[in-house]
């Protein structure tokens, strides 16, 4: 199980989940309605144990976190 963690202007809780890797976890989180979570899907990067990530083939194993980074600008 992993733990996906929402960060920034994301208003969701996190939540675990059975994934074994990326890919999967996209189509878990593709139910996920709320706040329309899926807006954000399209345009986050992703972070497992603070390293980002971009191939949704990437392995996950139990105890993972999974962090949603969503576009930041800076001044």
């Amino acid at each position: 199980m992993v733990e996906v963690e929402f960060l920034g202007p994301i208003k969701f809780e996190n939540i675990k989940l059975e994934a074994s890797n990326l890919g999967e976890l996209k189509d878990a989180l593709k139910g996920y309605h709320e706040l329309e979570l899926s807006e954000w899907l399209k345009i986050c990067a992703v972070a497992v144990n603070d390293e980002i990530i971009s191939e949704l083939s990437t392995p996950l194993k139990d105890g993972d976190r999974i962090s949603i980074l969503p576009p930041v600008c800076g001044g």
